[in-house]
């Protein structure tokens, strides 16, 4: 019996919502990692009006995470959940990660992370630097993440140091994320711990997702 994990950046809902939750209705995952969520005024509304149009429900995230948000199916219990920030630099965005531990019948409990990194190149490596320690956990570790950077950046080395990156592990490295309808840059990832095993990797493409976001959804299946 696997888990199906997906990923994915939103564009904060600025495209087509009809076209968003066609896609990740597609894909059913029994767990949504998601940036750019609702993160201001009526955030909890909003995101459980969100979660609901994917037919899934909120976990955790929104405004205390900084619009990062985990969603759930009715086949995932949800254990325990918990938010950190970053360190607001003036004059930008503040950032942060949220953490669900979740359990599927027969399985023991994993926990699942979303973050969205920093587009500055000095803020950047120092959020990563800060999220790596908080990964260090019992569970084994699933990162759904918008690095905004490629693999060769230091953020994204300083992360799989212990961490495997799906796409690496499934040899479709070649699949960039962003932007759509011609992405040309990878900076989206699934992060996964050593004690899991990945059953599929695969970055979802076609018309829907064109409309949905600027960046493309990520699939993993965990076995």
């Amino acid at each position: 019996m696997s888990v199906r994990v997906m990923s994915y950046n939103v564009h904060s809902l600025r495209d087509d919502l009809g076209a968003l939750a066609g896609v990740v209705r597609g894909v059913a995952p029994d767990v949504l990692v998601v940036q750019e969520a609702p993160r201001r005024w009526r955030w909890r509304t909003k995101c459980a009006n969100l979660a609901e149009s994917f037919g899934m429900f909120m976990a955790v995230g929104g405004m205390p995470s900084l619009g990062n948000v985990i969603m759930t199916s009715l086949r995932v219990r949800v254990l325990d959940t918990w938010c950190m920030r970053y360190p607001l630099t003036p004059g930008r965005h503040m950032r942060g990660a949220c953490f669900a531990r979740l359990q599927v019948p027969g399985r023991g409990p994993f926990t699942v992370v979303g973050s969205h990194l920093s587009t500055d190149d000095t803020e950047r490596p120092a959020q990563a630097a800060l999220l790596k320690p908080a990964l260090a956990l019992d569970d084994p570790v699933i990162v759904g993440l918008d690095l905004n950077e490629c693999p060769d950046g230091g953020s994204w080395q300083l992360l799989t140091d212990r961490l495997g990156d799906a796409a690496a592990l499934a040899d479709l490295e070649d699949r960039p994320t962003f932007p759509t309808p011609n992405p040309t840059r990878r900076i989206d990832a699934i992060l996964l711990d050593p004690r899991l095993e990945l059953g599929g990797y695969q970055v979802v493409t076609s018309d829907a997702a064109d409309r949905a976001s600027d960046h493309y959804p990520l699939v993993v299946d965990i076995v």
